[in-house]
């Protein structure tokens, strides 16, 4: 923090001979001149805003899902937003594998573990590209993959090192009968739709506080998104996920 420095003001011994000349000379003068006292500068000052809102069953919180997310491997902090092409367009990263990801789940307070938030992060030094949509199952309860839901990406998600993307999963709505499964099973498309069909898919823990999770008969899952934001509209505001 920088602080001003305040005129210091000479004391002046006078001879006998000076005394006469009190009366016509000035006060003495300050250590940095006349009109140069520094003015104070304002300290700097940081603050983060840090919003917390629950969701509501109608909408989403808009801060990262508050449940302790679990991971294949620890995901290192970086940057959420990736690069891509336009819609159509071809991307030159790679098809991301389970070599280049590590997932996390979330769940948002006050869901009733009715949605799933997937996070992938590049954990490698070279892009990759997220092509559609996740292939989904639930362990050894329920095969997969579900169908996607939401409209298709205008981008291609392709992420960098340390980048994330997004996927959210409808897993029921209040009412249905649903099914108890202990883990998610995620896999990944090449370019082609419904490709890797025959790759076997990676299960992931569901997140600590819940353990496992419910699965009614429609589950679905949106495509992948470099926005969480995003997916959160898709799950909780265009009425898609029948919440």
């Amino acid at each position: 923090m920088r602080t001003s420095r305040s005129a210091r003001w000479k004391t002046c011994p006078l001879g006998f001979a000076a005394a006469a000349a009190l009366l016509t000379t000035t006060a003495c003068q300050s250590d940095d001149g006349p009109g140069d006292a520094k003015k104070p500068t304002p300290a700097a000052t940081t603050a983060s805003a840090t919003p917390s809102t629950a969701a509501p069953s109608s909408a989403p919180p808009t801060t990262a899902p508050p449940t302790a997310p679990a991971t294949t491997t620890a995901p290192e902090p970086g940057k959420d937003k990736g690069t891509g092409t336009g819609d159509g367009g071809t991307s030159t990263a790679t098809a991301c594998t389970d070599n280049d990801l590590s997932i996390a789940t979330s769940a948002w307070r006050m869901d009733s573990g009715q949605h799933l938030l997937i996070t992938a992060t590049n954990f490698t030094d070279t892009p990759c590209t997220l092509y559609h949509y996740p292939r989904i199952g639930f362990g050894a309860t329920i095969d997969g993959p579900i169908p996607a839901m939401g409209s298709k990406p205008k981008a291609i998600v392709t992420i960098g090192p340390k980048q994330k993307a997004y996927a959210g999963l409808f897993l029921f709505r209040g009412g249905q009968r649903t099914v108890a499964v202990e883990a998610v099973s995620i896999g990944y498309q090449d370019r082609a739709p419904g490709s890797n069909a025959d790759v076997a898919m990676l299960d992931v823990p569901f997140p600590k506080e819940m353990g496992s999770g419910n699965v009614g008969p429609d589950p679905r899952s949106t495509y992948w998104h470099r926005d969480q934001r995003t997916v959160e509209d898709i799950l909780f505001r265009s009425g898609a996920g029948g919440s």
